[in-house]
C-alpha cells in the first residue's frame, strides 16, 4: 500500500512552547507551502510522502525550521544521524577535507580512505577480515548478493543459485534488493524470480511460532533444494518491526548454512554501528556473519556505506572488477571517520544501551494508552517500532498510524511517515546523544496522542 500524500493546508495548532519543543506558526508553515508545492510539481509523485516540514537546521537531537518551530528528533533523518546534528567534530572533518581541494578520487588511493577501513577493519570480529567502501545501503547490499551468487558459481555449481530471505524484509529500493526484499507490493514491478524465495521472520507476531524448523519447513514447501541456496539474507533487526532475530534462531540457521555452505549475509544498515546498544546488531546474538552491509549510522549523514566480509568472499573478483564511482568519496569518508571516532570518544554506543529501557518503557505506556490501535510495539536499543492495527488482529490500519505522525508534528516530535506492512508501523528512533529530559518529554507527548487518537476514533465509530 502506497504511503498517503501529506496534505498542503495549513493548519492551525496549539503552541508549543518548552526547553525542547516550539511551535509558533500553524503547519505547514503558510510561508513554506509555494515551496513545497513547487517540489511536488519538480519531483516524482513519491516525495509527497514526505512530512511537509521545511529543514533549516540542526543540533544533537533537535530540528528547526526557518519561521522558529523546533521538534525533538525521533528519525535521525531515518536512522541516520546517530551523532546527532551537526556534531562538531564531524563538521570540522568535512570542512578540513573540503578545504584541500579533494571532493573525488575514483580509482585512485586516498589516505583518507585507509584511515577510515583500518578503523573499521579494527573493529570486527574474525572472521570478518576486509571492508569494501560504497555509497547507499542498498548498493551494499546489491554488493553482498553479488557475492554470494558468485560464491554459489565457485564452488562448482551453477544451479546454487537461490536466495532465502524474509517476510517483510526491507533491504533496499534497487533491483537485487527489492527482489530479496519480502514486501510483495514493492516487487511487483519485477515479477516473480525463482532465484529469490521468503521465508517467515521470527518475530513473535505475525508469525507467532520463531522455532527454526519454519524456516526448514518453507523451503520444503517451497521445494527448494537447500544445497541449491548459495545465500541467506535477514535484517539483523526487522526494521518494520524493531524486532532482533531470536539468538538461538540466528545460531541455527549459521549453523544451516555451515551445513549447506551457503553465505549467512546480515543487512545491518540500520543496525550497525550502535543504534542496538551494541557496535553490530548481531553481537546480541552470539554469530558472526560472513557478510555484512552497512550504512546509514556509519558517517554521521553523509552518502557511505561499506560491505564487510570474510576473506574469501572479499577475495572472488581481481582488480577493477568491484568498483563504484563515488566509492569512499573523501568528504565522506572524513566524516565517517570521525563519526566512528564520535562514538568511541563520547561512548555513545553506551549511551545507547543505558537508554534503551526508557524508550521501550514508553513504547509500553504508548501502547497501553491506545487502547488497543496499536497491535504490536518492539524495541532495542533506541529504535522502537510502533504498529497500529485492527484490535485483537494482524490486519495493518496505515490511516491510523498516518494520523498519528500528523499529530506528533504538530506536537512537536519529527517523525517520518509510516513504513511497513501496510504502512502501519511508527520507527521511534532519535540520535544516541538525545538527552533524558528530551527523551522523556517526546514519550510523553506520543503517549498523550495515543490516548487521544484512541478517544476520538472511539468517538467515530
Amino acid at each position: 500500500m502506497a504511503t498517503r500524500e501529506f496534505p498542503l493546508e495549513p493548519v492551525e495548532v496549539d503552541r508549543v512552547e518548552t526547553r525542547c519543543r516550539r511551535i509558533v506558526t500553524p503547519l505547514p508553515v503558510p510561508e513554506s507551502v509555494p515551496l513545497l508545492k513547487k517540489m511536488r510539481q519538480i519531483e516524482p509523485r513519491s516525495m509527497g510522502g514526505q512530512p511537509p516540514v521545511i529543514w533549516h537546521r540542526g543540533a544533537g537531537a533537535f530540528m528547526q525550521d526557518p519561521w522558529g518551530n523546533q521538534w525533538i528528533d525521533f528519525s535521525s533523518g531515518v536512522l541516520v544521524t546517530a551523532s546527532g546534528h551537526g556534531h562538531p567534530a564531524i563538521l570540522d572533518a568535512i570542512r578540513r577535507m573540503a578545504d584541500q581541494g579533494l571532493y573525488h578520487a575514483y580509482c585512485f588511493p586516498t589516505k583518507i580512505r585507509l584511515e577510515l577501513t583500518e578503523k573499521i577493519q579494527s573493529l570486527l570480529p574474525p572472521p570478518l577480515a576486509r571492508v569494501f567502501l560504497l555509497t547507499t545501503g542498498s548498493e551494499a547490499v546489491e554488493c553482498c548478493l553479488k557475492l554470494a551468487m558468485t560464491w554459489g558459481r565457485t564452488i562448482g555449481n551453477e544451479n546454487k543459485n537461490i536466495i532465502v530471505s524474509f517476510d517483510n524484509d526491507f533491504h533496499g529500493r534497487t533491483m537485487g534488493a527489492q527482489l530479496s526484499g519480502g514486501a510483495p507490493a514493492l516487487k511487483s514491478w519485477l515479477g516473480a524470480d525463482p532465484r529469490f524465495v521468503q521465508v517467515p521472520f521470527p518475530d513473535g507476531f505475525r508469525q507467532p511460532d520463531v522455532s527454526f524448523a519454519v524456516f526448514e519447513r518453507r523451503l520444503s514447501a517451497l521445494g527448494v533444494d537447500p544445497d541449491r541456496v548459495c545465500g541467506v539474507i535477514g535484517e539483523t533487526f526487522q526494521g518494520c518491526n524493531a524486532t532482533l532475530f531470536p539468538a538461538d534462531y540466528a545460531k541455527a540457521l549459521r549453523r544451516w548454512c555451515n551445513q549447506h555452505r551457503a553465505v549467512l549475509i546480515l543487512d545491518e544498515v540500520q543496525a550497525g554501528f550502535g543504534r542496538t546498544g551494541r557496535l553490530f546488531g548481531f553481537q546480541h546474538l552470539g554469530i558472526v556473519p560472513d557478510l555484512v552491509a552497512c550504512g546509514k549510522g556509519i558517517s554521521g549523514g553523509m552518502p557511505l556505506s561499506a560491505v564487510l566480509g570474510t576473506e574469501e568472499l572479499m577475495s572472488l573478483y581481481g582488480p577493477g572488477e568491484m568498483t563504484s564511482t563515488h566509492s569512499a568519496n573523501t568528504v565522506c569518508a572524513a566524516a565517517a571517520l570521525a563519526n566512528l571516532e564520535t562514538l568511541e570518544r563520547e561512548g555513545l554506543v553506551e549511551r545507547v544501551d543505558r537508554l534503551a529501557p526508557a524508550l521501550a518503557d514508553g513504547c509500553r505506556r504508548i501502547a497501553q494508552a491506545s487502547q488497543g490501535l496499536i497491535g504490536h510495539w518492539d524495541a532495542v536499543g533506541l529504535v522502537a517500532a510502533l504498529q497500529f492495527t485492527r484490535p485483537g488482529t494482524t490486519e495493518p490500519q496505515p490511516d491510523w498510524a498516518f494520523e498519528f505522525v500528523q499529530k506528533a508534528i504538530q506536537r512537536g516530535i519529527l517523525l517520518f511517515a509510516p513504513v511497513g506492512v501496510g504502512g502501519c508501523a511508527i520507527k521511534l528512533c532519535p540520535p544516541y546523544v538525545i538527552g533524558e529530559d528530551a527523551l522523556a518529554e517526546g514519550l510523553d507527548v506520543l503517549e498523550g496522542i495515543a490516548a487521544e487518537l484512541s478517544e476520538s476514533l472511539v468517538v467515530r465509530s
